[in-house]
Parts: structure tokens; sequence; C-alpha cells
């Protein structure tokens, strides 16, 4: 079948390669071998007389051109797709489908035992490719256009729909010797003076945390810094150093490292995770699926 003079088959290939941004990966998504799917680069290329992806080290990135392609190709292949099958199916059980899930190394580290378990028993076939959650994010809607979901915070200006997925809160985690101890306990002024181990992430983000101790008019005096909160509690035994970072991920933490975790002295302090997903896919069965799985295997928490 063709579109324009376009067999359809392409626009397949042209909207997983726009999604994906790498050969490998939309082969996967589709169902189609890496030959086959640098086949089809290849006639896409002449047809638009543009590179669509390029080489830049050892990953590939959309043209300017292919960016600008993205939103339409993919509105038009929906608008297809709806046309030619309006009673969309999506059976998980027998799907050899790839989903693609933007996320922070935390959610991961919560959530991957439950849901890859889930997974396993209710669609074996499927295959997950999880990413960071890209830098500008909170700036445009783009990244949910290449992603079929993406896991983060609550609050945050992510855009899309949305779905609550889990709770944490905030606590302090040290080296069980520190000399600022006393009754296992932590106060606002030890805080302020013990130097602290911080997690980094996009320019501009600040944590809840970050909001309550600027409310107290404590300025952390950061002696460590690590990208992402999974490295946070690695870098704390045999130091005075404090970190304060989502429960989940510090109980976790200790099951290889000895730490203690301690309540804080600022209070309660929640972090809530959330499922989003472009608009434009909420009638798309399969993200339906990703999302009630997503919060399925959360409840097991």
């Amino acid at each position: 079948m063709s579109l324009g003079g376009t067999d359809l088959n392409l626009m397949v290939a042209l909207r997983a390669l726009l999604e994906e941004g790498n050969v490998t990966k939309a082969g996967a998504k589709i169902g189609k071998s890496q030959p086959a799917m640098s086949t089809a680069l290849a006639r896409l290329r002449r047809h638009y007389q543009d590179e669509l992806l390029v080489r830049v080290g050892r990953d590939y990135e959309l043209t300017p051109f292919a960016k600008a392609l993205v939103p339409s190709v993919q509105q038009t292949m929906q608008c297809v797709e709806l046309a030619l099958d309006t009673g969309q199916r999506f059976d998980p059980l027998t799907s050899r489908h790839a989903f693609r899930i933007d996320a922070s190394d935390y959610a991961i580290t919560v959530l991957a035992e439950p849901l890859l378990c889930l997974m396993a028993e209710v669609a074996p076939g499927i295959r997950l490719d999880v990413d960071p959650i890209p830098d500008d994010m909170h700036e445009s809607d783009h990244g949910l256009r290449t992603c079929d979901a993406l896991i983060g915070p609550l609050g945050f200006g992510f855009p899309g729909s949305q779905a609550p997925l889990f709770r944490d809160r905030f606590v302090c985690v040290v080296d069980p010797g520190n000399s600022r101890l006393a009754d296992g306990q932590l106060t606002l002024e030890d805080l302020a003076r013990m130097p602290h181990a911080a997690p980094t992430f996009a320019p501009g983000s600040h944590t809840p945390v970050d909001r309550v101790l600027d409310e107290l008019g404590i300025v952390p005096k950061i002696a460590v810094t690590v990208f992402g909160w999974l490295s946070v509690p690695f870098v704390l035994p045999g130091t005075g150093m404090v970190a304060i970072k989502p429960e989940r991920m510090a109980r976790l933490a200790i099951r290889s490292t000895s730490l203690a975790i301690l309540e804080p002295p600022f209070g309660l302090v929640e972090l809530v995770e959330a499922a989003y997903w472009h608009p434009s896919r909420s009638d798309d069965p399969a993200v339906r699926w990703l999302v009630r799985t997503l919060q399925e295997a959360a409840r097991d928490l």
C-alpha cells in the first residue's frame, strides 16, 4: 500500500527512525533487521534529499530537517492507523514490541525489580529500552514524542498527560560512625554545618529538599557531587558527610554498604513519581497498556 506515492511500510520505518534516532533500535521497535532498516533509511534519504540521521561520535542525531518532520509524520501515521483499523488491539502476551522509556536512575532502581518480574509473566516477548531523561524535557514536548513514556517526579514542569505511580519521602543518610550522630538523630544545625554529598541533574533543576532548606535559611556545604541519585550513598562510608535522598533508594543502598538512615530534622518532604506520555498517544493501546503495567508494578513496592 502507498500513501502519496510512498510505500506505507517505508513510512512506518521513517517514524521508528525519527522516534528512536538509531537504526538498530528502530528496527527492534517494528520487528525489522538492521540491514532492512539500513535499506529503508537509504530509500528515505533519496526521497527527502536529506541525510535524516548523521553520526556524531558513536551515536546518531537527527538532522534539523528530520527533527522538523517528527510531529507531522507521527500525526500522519496515527491517522492512517485509525483509518485502517479503528479497533486497534494490543496483545502483550504475544507482542514483540520494543518500548522506549525515559527515566531517572532513581525511578529505574526503585521500579525495575517489580516491573521486570511482572513483564516476564504477562509480556515475555516485550523489550524495554531505558534512556536518561533529556535535559530539555522541561522546555518542550519533543522528548515525549520520541519515547513511549517518561517516569519522573511531579512538580518539575514535565509536559504531557500523567498518571501517578508511587510516593517516597526524603531521609538523611550518613556513615554509622559519624561523629555528629546523637541518639540516632541529626539537627538542623548539623545539616548547616556538615559537608554534603549531593546529586546533580539538568541545569536549573531543584529537588523538594532544596526548596525546604532554602526556606529554612540553610545553605548546604557541598563537598561532593555526583550525577543522579544512584551513586550518592557510595561516597558516604568512612566520611563525615550527609546525604538527603529518597528513602526507597536509600534502603536499597544499605543492602550493599553500611549506612545509617535517619529521620530528617525538617519533617516530611515527599516525592511523587509519575508516568508521562504525549497526549497524542492517549488512544494508543500499547501506551495505555504500558502505563497500566507501570502502575501495577508500582503497587507492588
